[in-house]
């Protein structure tokens, strides 16, 4: 599954407006909880990292270059470039956890294997942690370009979040995952190579697709921090 960062249509004029934004994020919200799966997810990031572009065009109005507003702006992308840092970080670590595990597993070693795993999931609730922080810190809605950040900053959480939740579910839930215990007394785990690479392309696919949002927000910010100085 590669990561293609190819446009959507915001907006068809050539400036965004509010309105569009915030049907673009409708979208985007009802597409990902009508379907929640890794591929999904990565088209979402990719998708919402084109609707921070019509953020941008609307922060950059001169109606909003208000104080205040560029303020929020600010603080809510530090916010969002921390996590997004943070989850390019985990994301690296998983991939480098499933290739030793690809190794570990070709070796027929089953308690490096289980071990791997074990180290899967805890880097798994690692993330979840940061999450749940995220989450706890309220964002006051004033203007209507308050409302789209607010709804973006949302999304955002809940693309990650529910990408970590499909990445955990493949280790953890053995019916319906790559893991299958074929010796229970030893309590050994094995796992199907082929489909371990492409958890570890789908996470790469991830990896991706948080570096570019990362980058959207980068855009945002030295956007703000030039109305800010001129």
């Amino acid at each position: 599954m590669a990561f293609h960062l190819r446009s959507i249509s915001l907006p068809s004029r050539p400036q965004a407006n509010e309105a569009e934004v915030e049907q673009e994020l409708l979208s985007l919200g009802a597409s990902i909880s009508s379907s929640t799966t890794i591929s999904t997810m990565c088209d979402g990031l990719r998708r919402l990292g084109d609707i921070y572009n019509g953020v941008e065009e609307i922060v950059s109005l001169p109606s909003n270059q208000v104080g205040k507003m560029l303020d929020g702006v600010m603080e809510c992308s530090l916010e969002l470039l921390d996590l997004c840092s943070t989850m390019q970080e985990i994301f690296v670590e998983m991939k480098a956890i499933i290739q030793e595990l690809q190794v570990a597993l070709r070796k027929g070693d089953d308690a490096a294997a289980q071990a791997k795993i074990q180290s899967y999931s805890r880097l798994a609730k690692k993330a979840k942690k940061h999450f749940k922080k995220t989450a706890k810190k309220a964002t006051s809605v004033g203007c209507r370009t308050d409302m789209l950040l607010t709804k973006a900053r949302e999304i955002f959480v809940s693309l990650l979040e529910s990408s970590v939740h499909l990445l955990s579910k493949e280790i953890e839930m053995p019916k319906q995952s790559l893991v299958s215990k074929a010796f229970y007394k030893k309590k050994a785990v094995v796992c199907e190579e082929e489909q371990l690479q492409a958890l570890e392309c789908s996470i790469g696919d991830l990896e991706n697709g948080a570096g570019h949002l990362f980058r959207k927000l980068v855009q945002i910010r030295v956007s703000v921090l030039n109305i800010l100085s001129s």
